[in-house]
């Protein structure tokens, strides 16, 4: 059992920067990881990648977040971040992290409105 809770969301006007964070519990180092990834998902669209984080950490980003997003883990604190600057109201969505190991395991989400 895999459980994955993200947290950080949060109101922030144009510009400006909030940093999520993704924290995996459970059997995760039974079963082992091999990536950790950021998705999101407006209102009325479909949910996409944003950045993801392999096992030996590197790392890859969406065209929308390149430059922008820095996604980062600390393995001790079994915990994923995303860094977000120079935010803009069309980065409003819920954000979702997904890991993947011998299954995909997603957590709930977290709520990041940018207002202009």
């Amino acid at each position: 059992q895999v459980q994955v809770a993200e947290s950080g969301g949060g109101l922030v006007h144009a510009g400006g920067s909030l940093t999520l964070s993704c924290v995996v519990s459970g059997n995760i180092n039974v079963l082992g990881l091999s990536a950790v990834s950021w998705y999101r998902q407006a209102p009325g669209k479909e949910r996409e990648l944003v950045a993801l984080i392999f096992g030996d950490g590197t790392t890859s980003y969406e065209e929308a977040a390149r430059g922008r997003f820095t996604i980062s883990r600390d393995k001790a604190k079994q915990t994923t971040y995303l860094q977000m600057n120079s935010l803009k109201p069309e980065d409003t969505a819920v954000y979702y992290c997904m890991v993947n190991s011998v299954l995909d395991f997603w957590g709930e989400g977290t709520l990041v409105t940018v207002s202009s």
